[in-house]
């Protein structure tokens, strides 16, 4: 994607932002200056793995993030751009931090809408700060909210998104699974529709892993990868059987 291409991607979101009125225009400003910081230090992984004072154990990791990248393109169909071919250290544990509240005592989450992503159940800060300032006023308003870090990140296209520092320790499986998951996202996306977007996500996700470790001659790492999935799947199904009890 050209630098042309990208600031007019910029420029048209920028645009839309009167359009979603008053009171959610510091929002979505903080969203956009939260991305340009990102961007502004991406560094391409080419360039830092010729760079000689690039650490021997981050260019190992940045090397097998092009090796996934291209296996994503060229054996998955994913998409093929500059998304995961560069670098950003952000310095700090998580991208974002999302809000979620739910009316007190209720179950189901307040749901908000935006102009690509559609109606979403969090609303996402690049600043700790404020997404603690924005969470206290929704529990001055009666909600129950919980403010959580979120490591990981998808522009759905609009940008090429950089492989970050909050990611890149990640096992070799984890790694692909994320940048398969997100160029499916990349791929497919259907607005105001979560549960079909990451059904799809994670099947490519889940199958891409199994491929490429099968690839690389190591199939049987998939092994921890699936042992994880499982323990997530039954902690998910233990929570979701109390909520259905409580409701």
């Amino acid at each position: 994607m050209s630098n042309a291409t990208r600031w007019s991607r910029l420029i048209s979101l920028l645009l839309t932002l009167p359009l979603a009125g008053c009171s959610n225009l510091g929002y979505y400003t903080q969203a956009v200056i939260g991305h340009l910081e990102i961007i502004s230090h991406r560094d391409s992984i080419a360039v830092l793995l010729a760079h000689p004072e690039t650490p021997k154990d981050l260019k190992q990791k940045l090397s097998r993030v092009l090796q996934i990248r291209a296996f994503a393109t060229q054996e998955l169909g994913l998409p093929d751009n500059g998304s995961y071919t560069g670098y950003t250290d952000i310095d700090r544990p998580y991208v974002v931090w999302n809000v979620v509240a739910t009316p007190e005592l209720s179950m189901t989450p307040k749901t908000w809408c935006f102009p690509i992503a559609g109606c979403v159940s969090y609303r996402g800060y690049f600043s700790h700060e404020k997404a603690e300032s924005y969470a206290r006023t929704l529990r001055q308003r009666g909600y129950d909210v919980a403010v959580t870090g979120v490591r990981a990140y998808s522009t759905l296209g609009w940008f090429e998104d950089p492989i970050l520092n909050t990611i890149i320790h990640y096992s070799d499986p984890e790694l692909a699974g994320l940048i398969f998951h997100e160029l499916s996202h990349q791929m497919i996306y259907v607005s105001d529709d979560s549960m079909f977007n990451e059904s799809f996500a994670t099947v490519v996700e889940q199958e891409g892993i199994r491929r490429w470790l099968e690839s690389i001659g190591h199939p049987d790492d998939i092994i921890p990868y699936q042992t994880k999935k499982r323990r997530q799947q039954t902690f998910i199904a233990l929570i979701m059987r109390y909520r259905d009890l409580l409701t």
